[in-house]
C-alpha cells in the first residue's frame, strides 16, 4: 500500500485491542486511586490521550477534562524534531492551583509529556502523568504506567488507515 499505516509482519509489536484497553485503563485508574491522588482535572494530550483521559475520567469520577493538541508523530516511528502545541492552548488561569493528571497513550521519547507537564508546572498545585505504555527511553518517568515496552505499539484507534484522506491544512501542518 505504501502508506505510513503498513505493518511489517516481521517486526515485534505491542498490540492493544479495544478489550485490552478497557482492562488497561481500569488498572491505570486503580493505580491513581490506590496512590491517593485525587486530580481536580484531567488534561488529555490529543489525539491518543483522549481515549485514556475519557476512560480515567469515568473511572476516577472526574468530569473536568481539558485537551492539549500536540503534534509530534507524523507516521510510524517518524516525528518532528520537537513537539509543537497547536491551538487552542488551554488558558493557564483555568489550571491555576489545580491538581492535574496528564493522560496520554504512550510516553515514547517523553518529549510531548515534558512539554505539557512543564507548561502546567508553573500554574498548578501538582501535576502527575498517566500513560498506558512507557518506553525505557522516555525522558519523563510517569507516576502511573500500565505497561513498559520498547516495541512499537499498535493502538486500536490508529492501526487502520483513515476512512478518508484529508488534504493538509494550516492547522494540520
Amino acid at each position: 500500500m505504501g502508506n505510513s499505516y503498513d505493518v511489517s509482519m516481521t517486526e515485534e509489536r505491542e498490540v492493544l485491542t479495544w478489550d485490552l484497553f478497557g482492562t488497561a485503563s481500569r488498572e491505570l485508574a486503580h493505580q491513581v486511586a490506590d496512590d491517593g491522588f485525587e486530580p481536580d482535572l484531567l488534561l488529555s494530550i490529543a489525539r491518543g490521550g483522549l481515549f485514556v483521559a475519557g476512560a480515567l475520567g469515568y473511572a476516577l469520577d472526574v468530569k473536568n477534562l481539558h485537551v492539549m493538541n500536540v503534534e509530534f508523530y507524523t507516521g510510524v516511528d517518524q516525528r518532528l524534531d520537537l513537539p509543537v502545541m497547536l491551538p487552542p492552548v488551554p488558558n493557564a488561569v483555568d489550571l491555576t492551583g489545580a491538581k492535574v493528571l496528564v493522560a496520554d497513550d504512550v510516553a515514547d521519547t517523553g518529549a510531548t509529556l515534558k512539554l505539557v507537564r512543564d507548561f502546567c508546572a508553573e500554574h498548578v498545585a501538582e501535576v502527575r502523568c498517566a500513560v498506558i505504555y512507557e518506553k525505557p527511553r522516555s525522558e519523563v518517568k510517569c507516576e502511573y504506567v500500565w505497561r513498559h515496552t520498547d516495541q512499537w505499539i499498535n493502538f486500536p484507534w490508529s492501526t487502520q488507515p483513515p476512512v478518508v484522506q484529508r488534504k493538509v491544512t494550516v492547522l494540520d501542518a
